[in-house]
């Protein structure tokens, strides 16, 4: 061989050994996950496996009741009841945990409600796509999944049983099953369903579920409240594996789901599950030396793929609400809509981190609408809960028709608008009439109109798309009815009657749970005052100008954190000041100062919010993590930038954390994000350049964004108070 063709092949060899260190190091951003972030506090996330947005969440139940185990699951816990197929991630309630499993080493009474097993944390791990624990019976158990099916591998000690119980009377908290069954297909497979009632009053869920060795004995119980429970028994001391698959429709069509696994390779399918997450990873690629960092953003990153998830099966079909079963007109039918809280910035981060998938979520409202006649508030199984205040799926709409999001009918989307904005329940009759809803008519009165006004700004933008000018200046009046609401005297907003006086005694620390007292909904005047985001200067005008509210905005950050009241809702957590990170009201203010010339307090605040509220330890939230909204303020504040008007397409300057960051947008276009000079001293912007000009705006448009390109900050310990300053740089 001749030098020449040596040192060229060395060469390749060389190359080729670096492409695939790159790819390996590529594929480390899952390891960055921690799924138990989030289980403990009040964080309400769940550990198990799952895909982004998939229709299965196996993940392990408790078996115990109360608020901090809304998913089935608290770190604080020390035992196992089951291992169910469906969970709610961060929700402040609790259901599902359908279709819940146990492996167990004996034969269990068929009248015991709920069995418990031991476990110690030690002997557990969670990655994504994946969740492991051995058991104090000896039983390793090994979870993973795809999009519509579950796979369960348990390893059982040697002994003279090996037993694997379905139990469909299993429930968490208020949720209770109203007809179940189960039925033997052949030795090694069983279908059946659950039907059930809980926050969600109608829930349909079918199921079929397969061995990888034959069935030896079947110990079936249908008890007289229609809860049916089968124990699998096998040969003792076998490693069995079991798929479960699930549908809305029928049991045919989660037979159907299993197919999803193709054979018994418990490895392979998890080593695709976690494929599928670094791939969502990959879009936001970011760059820093400080570990712990990266394991808060990469564990939030992954918290936004939690929903919604998928309800159609595979070929799009859905059994709705009414027991209808349909098929969306194209794409998949999504459930899981926590729209009061993940309007504010995870459906904005969607919009440039999902351009796949987001139409489908969209489309899903509309489909909502079309069967429910409004579009939906908070969807769960297709069911209108009713949770929360406002109409929310508008701004999430408004957004997408602002950006002309393909696939979405605008026309539609405002005649679904129109019909929310003038419904005949949820107050909104009296808040037209008399221009704010007044409290004597229904509680939670001040955040309500708040909200309303908010909603119809979104409306009449998209009025003003499509051309419609009348409508266009009515529901810009509409949205300025947080004005009848404001107090000079005090500087709150602050409910009112129907007589037009204010309600009396007010206290601006006082909050009441649900209660008909409570003036704002899960929070107090502090927090909720400030959620003006159309119109933050017309909010400074009421106060006296900008330096008054910018005043307005110190205090809330440095008054005392107590909260008055018998009845204090317990989602005001994550206190700096009256500001309440734990929940989401709070989630825009600090953003606040970039609209009125002060966005050197935006940068302090954020890296405040970020060093004291955000861990990557099982309590590492503040608050409940609502169906990655928590999560998702991290992921646009760690990068620099932040929503805060969800529907402006405009995002707002914050003080990045990190060095580098890559956003991977349509078209394979790459915006970065980089930072100099940047470290937990240097926390104040000096100047920005985009694509190599001087950049004087305290924000970035949308459109930019997905352009592609180069966004350079300059960061130092003090304050340049000399940008941003200007009215003309302000969102």
């Amino acid at each position: 061989m001749n030098f020449s063709r040596s040192k060229k092949i060395f060469l390749q060899l060389f190359c080729l050994f670096f492409a695939i260190q790159g790819k390996t190091n590529a594929q480390q951003l899952i390891s960055y996950v921690d799924p138990f972030i989030g289980t403990g506090g009040h964080g309400h996330t769940y550990p198990g496996a799952t895909v982004p947005f998939g229709m299965v969440q196996l993940s392990p139940d408790n078996g115990t009741s109360g608020w901090d185990w809304c998913s089935g699951y608290n770190y604080s816990d020390t035992v196992i009841a089951g291992f169910s197929h469906m969970h709610l991630s961060g929700t402040g309630i609790g259901d599902w945990a359908d279709i819940s499993v146990l492996p167990l080493t004996q034969i269990v009474s068929g009248k015991e409600e709920m069995y418990k097993i031991g476990f110690s944390h030690a002997n557990e791990k969670a990655r994504p796509g994946f969740y492991s624990v051995k058991l104090n019976n000896g039983v390793q158990v090994s979870l993973t999944a795809t999009e519509r099916c579950g796979l369960h591998k348990y390893e059982f000690p040697q002994g003279d049983l090996s037993v694997i119980r379905f139990d469909l009377g299993f429930r968490i908290n208020g949720d209770h099953p109203t007809d179940t069954y189960i039925r033997q297909v052949n030795d090694s497979t069983i279908v059946g369903y659950r039907f059930s009632s809980g926050w969600a009053r109608v829930q349909r869920v079918y199921f079929a579920a397969r061995t990888s060795a034959p069935i030896k004995k079947i110990e079936a119980t249908n008890t007289s409240d229609k809860v049916a429970k089968a124990q699998l028994i096998f040969d003792g001391g076998k490693t069995i594996l079991m798929k479960v698959g699930l549908s809305s429709v029928d049991e045919q069509n989660a037979l159907l789901a299993l197919n999803e696994i193709g054979d018994w390779n418990f490895d392979n399918v998890s080593q695709k599950a976690a494929a599928k997450w670094e791939k969502e990873l990959e879009k936001v690629k970011i760059e820093t030396s400080d570990e712990h960092l990266k394991r808060v953003f990469y564990t939030a990153f992954y918290h936004t793929c939690m929903a919604p998830v998928l309800y159609s099966d595979a070929d799009g079909t859905y059994k709705n609400v009414n027991g209808n079963v349909t098929k969306m007109a194209s794409g998949q039918r999504y459930t899981v809509y926590s729209l009061w809280d993940t309007f504010r910035a995870l459906n904005p981060l969607m919009s440039v981190t999902q351009p796949d998938r987001y139409g489908d979520i969209l489309n899903t409202m509309l489909a909502f609408y079309d069967e429910n006649g409004l579009l939906p508030v908070w969807d769960l199984n297709t069911y209108e809960t009713n949770t929360m205040t406002g109409y929310h799926a508008i701004p999430v709409l408004a957004d997408a028709v602002l950006k002309n999001w393909p696939g979405v009918d605008a026309e539609r989307v405002y005649k679904a608008m129109q019909k929310s904005a003038y419904q005949s329940i949820r107050g909104i009759p009296d808040y037209i009439k008399y221009g704010f809803l007044p409290q004597d008519k229904e509680a939670s009165s001040a955040s309500i109109t708040l909200e309303y006004a908010y909603d119809d700004w979104c409306i009449a933008q998209v009025a003003l798309r499509l051309g419609k000018k009348d409508d266009y200046n009515l529901f810009m009046k509409r949205s300025q009815s947080y004005i009848h609401l404001f107090d000079k005297s005090t500087g709150f907003i602050r409910a009112k009657n129907s007589d037009g006086q204010f309600v009396s005694p007010f206290d601006p620390y006082y909050s009441e749970h649900n209660g008909r007292r409570a003036a704002y909904t899960e929070g107090n005047a502090w927090q909720h005052s400030f959620f003006v985001p159309q119109d933050i200067r017309g909010l400074a005008k009421l106060h006296g100008g900008n330096d008054k509210l910018g005043q307005k905005l110190d205090s809330l950050f440095s008054v005392t954190s107590n909260v008055t009241g018998e009845n204090a809702s317990a989602d005001i957590s994550g206190m700096i000041g009256q500001y309440a990170h734990g929940n989401e009201p709070s989630h825009h203010i600090a953003y606040m100062y970039d609209f009125i010339g002060q966005p050197w307090k935006t940068q302090n605040i954020v890296r405040l919010i970020m060093d004291s509220l955000y861990h990557d330890a099982p309590d590492g939230y503040s608050g409940n993590e609502d169906c990655g909204q928590m999560s998702a303020w991290a992921v646009w504040s760690i990068v620099g930038l932040y929503p805060a008007n969800p529907a402006s397409g405009r995002y707002v300057f914050g003080s990045p954390l990190v060095d580098n960051a890559v956003i991977t947008v349509k078209g394979n276009k790459q915006f970065t994000i980089k930072v100099k000079n940047n470290s937990r001293e240097n926390k104040y912007i000096q100047s920005v350049v985009l694509n190599g000009k001087k950049y004087d705006k305290v924000y970035v448009d949308h459109a930019d964004l997905m352009k592609g390109g180069m966004l350079e900050f300059t960061m130092g310990k003090e304050p340049n108070k000399k940008f941003g300053t200007e009215a003309s740089q302000w969102p």
